[in-house]
């Protein structure tokens, strides 16, 4: 079983900052891609930015140069800095987890694990 918990949206004015974190819990020792969605009232969930247990990292356009994403040395605790937050920033945002296919966590790999979604609001 692979359990994530995300946290640390709040509210901010403009041109604020917020770190948000990813904890992820279960077949730790199994490569993974670990991704920040998020979705605006009445909007569909977006890519915001993606990370993979090899470093590789991935941003939307809309947040490059903006956000960070990075993971800590175990791999299973991962920050997504805000800075410069837009009041278009604001969503609620979710950490999503895919393990990776090898033969000790084929049990996990196959789907998505989802957090529970932590709420940005950015007010202008």
């Amino acid at each position: 079983q692979v359990d994530v918990k995300d946290s640390g949206g709040g509210s901010v004015q403009a041109g604020g900052s917020l770190r948000l974190s990813c904890v992820v819990s279960g077949y730790t020792a199994c490569a993974k891609t670990i991704t920040w969605y998020r979705q605006g009232s009445g909007k569909e969930r977006d890519f915001v930015s993606t990370i993979t247990s090899a470093g590789v990292t991935d941003y939307a356009d809309s947040v490059k140069g903006r956000f960070t994403i990075s993971q800590d040395s175990g791999k299973n605790t991962i920050t997504l800095q805000m800075n410069s937050l837009r009041p278009e920033d604001t969503a609620m945002y979710y950490c999503a987890v895919a393990v990776h296919h090898s033969p000790l966590c084929a049990e996990a790999s196959g789907r998505v694990y989802w957090g529970q979604g932590t709420q940005v609001t950015v007010s202008s």
